[in-house]
């Protein structure tokens, strides 16, 4: 479990680009590289995405592409 984040939820499989969005997120004080206000909503992992894990129904990507979520 990473960011306290459950078990069906994964980095993506690119490490490259994980690396690349980590640097952002460090360079952004752990702010969403992909939302421009820096407000509690988008730290990462965002709220959007927080919300989207605790739907049983999604399974996709987080919207900067950092995390998957399996069902």
């Amino acid at each position: 479990m990473e960011n306290g984040l459950p078990d069906n939820v994964r980095l993506n499989e690119d490490a490259k680009y994980v690396a690349s969005i980590r640097k952002a997120l460090e360079a952004r004080g752990g702010y969403c590289p992909c939302r421009l206000p820096k407000i509690p909503d988008n730290v990462c992992p965002c709220r959007e995405f927080r919300e989207q894990v605790a739907d049983p129904e999604f399974e996709g990507f987080c919207h900067c592409r950092l995390y998957w979520k399996s069902r």
